[in-house]
């Protein structure tokens, strides 16, 4: 498991959760770090929207659909909701997601 490498993981909050992709950001002792990915966009305010980064390579990702990394927070998740690999970040997507999170 790498950084920019896409997951299935099942990710909670309180009393529910459920299996989804995720961008792992860190390895760390026991567990990951990394970003939400939705397909949920429309819906969502504009506040939260100027925080969502489109996958332009989404099949590349292994996705299914056009896909969005959710940048307002990261999840720290257990190596044990980490299913199973999707795919990865191509470079091009990397580049713009970097210039994405520092401006």
């Amino acid at each position: 498991m790498d950084i920019y490498d896409v997951y299935i993981a099942y990710v909670s909050w309180g009393d529910g959760g459920k299996r989804r992709p995720v961008l792992i950001l860190e390895q760390k002792a026991g567990g990951v770090i990394a970003f939400n990915i939705t397909t949920r966009y429309e819906c969502k305010s504009q506040s939260i929207r100027n925080k969502f980064f489109k996958i332009d390579d989404w099949q590349q990702a292994g996705l299914s659909q056009e896909s969005y990394i959710d940048t307002n927070s990261t999840v720290t998740l257990p190596l044990s909701a980490v299913e199973h690999p999707l795919g990865i970040l191509t470079e091009a997507d990397v580049k713009r997601l970097l210039a994405f999170l520092t401006r």
